[in-house]
């Protein structure tokens, strides 16, 4: 056998080299990425945070007020991150306006960030949320549907990444026990927000709401699904005081090395 390396062997380097640095390049041009500020959830995410040009899905974990509560939250946090920067505002559609907004503004995002639109149909909101994301100037867009399909949902990945302007769409229960994630969809994440009981206080009172968040799916990466803290009034989450002051557990010998 020779050991004189082949012109492939030679070129491999090279070529990896080139994809990687193609790869870098498509990532910067899709735009700014929102990390969440939470090194177990960055770390699990293909691109350490939400890109910034993209699509990326919402539902709540069950049909019941809390969890549809928590998801409306949850996007409404994120939203009030991409809309940080003074003068930024947010689009936010709907077929019926049921949102409490003294709620999005305890998440960080107040009603001088927020423009509403109400169309009769999802098609209708679909329709805003497309042209709302491809000129450019908004923080985020935000849509409420039952419905869309795999074709709405390409064209408004396109949108989004044509306007550099963060998608978030939530998908309202449409069916009692099925969850709307469910239905194929071009996003680039796809998460499930519920409620869980929050951690005991020592004295008497309500302590800080607590989710459940899982990302059902997301393009180059694995799901994945943790317990944290809900938006405080920057739309920042946190991890439990628990999982804070939780020491390491200690190594194990492993007997079977890989």
């Amino acid at each position: 056998m020779s050991l004189i390396p082949s012109s492939l062997d030679r070129t491999r380097p090279d070529r990896l080299a080139a994809l990687r640095a193609e790869l870098a390049q498509h990532r910067a041009e899709r735009g700014p990425v929102l990390t969440f500020g939470v090194a177990p959830l960055d770390e699990r995410l293909a691109d350490q945070g939400l890109d910034g040009g993209g699509l990326h899905e919402i539902a709540a974990a069950s049909e019941s007020l809390s969890d549809d509560a928590a998801a409306t939250l949850f996007a409404a946090g994120i939203a009030a991150r991409f809309a940080a920067m003074p003068g930024s505002t947010v689009v936010w559609a709907v077929t019926r306006f049921d949102l409490y907004a003294p709620g999005l503004e305890q998440v960080g995002l107040g009603p001088g960030r927020i423009d509403y639109a109400q169309g009769r149909t999802d098609a209708d909101v679909l329709a805003v949320a497309e042209d709302s994301l491809r000129g450019g100037a908004l923080a985020c867009v935000i849509a409420e549907v039952k419905a869309a399909d795999q074709t709405a949902t390409r064209r408004l990945q396109l949108a989004a990444s044509d306007g550099q302007t963060p998608m978030l769409l939530y998908r309202r229960h449409r069916t009692r026990g099925r969850c709307p994630l469910d239905q194929p969809s071009a996003a680039m994440t796809r998460w499930r927000i519920g409620c869980v009981p929050s951690e005991p206080m020592p004295y008497p009172g309500v302590g800080r709401s607590r989710w459940s968040v899982a990302l059902v799916r997301q393009r180059g990466g694995n799901p994945f699904s943790l317990e944290l803290e809900a938006c405080d009034d920057t739309g920042r989450l946190a991890l439990s005081a628990a999982a804070r002051d939780r020491a390491p557990a200690p190594a194990r010998a492993n007997s079977h090395a890989a």
